[in-house]
């Protein structure tokens, strides 16, 4: 039976570039070893992607009843969001726009 469970995890304090480059390295990639290889990781993206991915891993146990040992990550995307504006303080009363990525990070796990 081929079935995939998907988690999404939406509004991400992480810019999309720099969330691909972790999500690039499980994709495709038995859940026991992506696990592994997020929790080694340096990056921020890591923490954020396997809190995703653990999500995506008990909806097919609690959802579907699948078996945990047996799962794949099929699809993992990350999107850009919408930008959220802050401002920064400059000489002479002036002022800068900051602009804060955010995204959406997309998991589907399946067997």
């Amino acid at each position: 039976m081929m079935t995939t469970t998907t988690a999404v995890a939406r509004k991400i304090h992480l810019s999309a570039q720099k969330g691909r480059l972790v999500a690039d390295q499980i994709r495709g990639l038995p859940v026991a070893q992506a696990l592994n290889v997020l929790t080694f990781s340096q990056k921020k993206a890591a923490v954020i992607i396997k809190k995703a991915l653990e999500s995506a891993i008990a909806n097919a146990e609690h959802n579907d009843g699948a078996d945990i040992d047996e799962l794949k990550v099929k699809t993992i995307y990350v999107d850009k969001a919408a930008s959220g504006q802050g401002f920064i303080a400059k000489a002479k009363g002036q002022g800068n726009r900051l602009e804060k990525q955010t995204c959406h990070i997309t998991i589907s796990v399946g067997s």
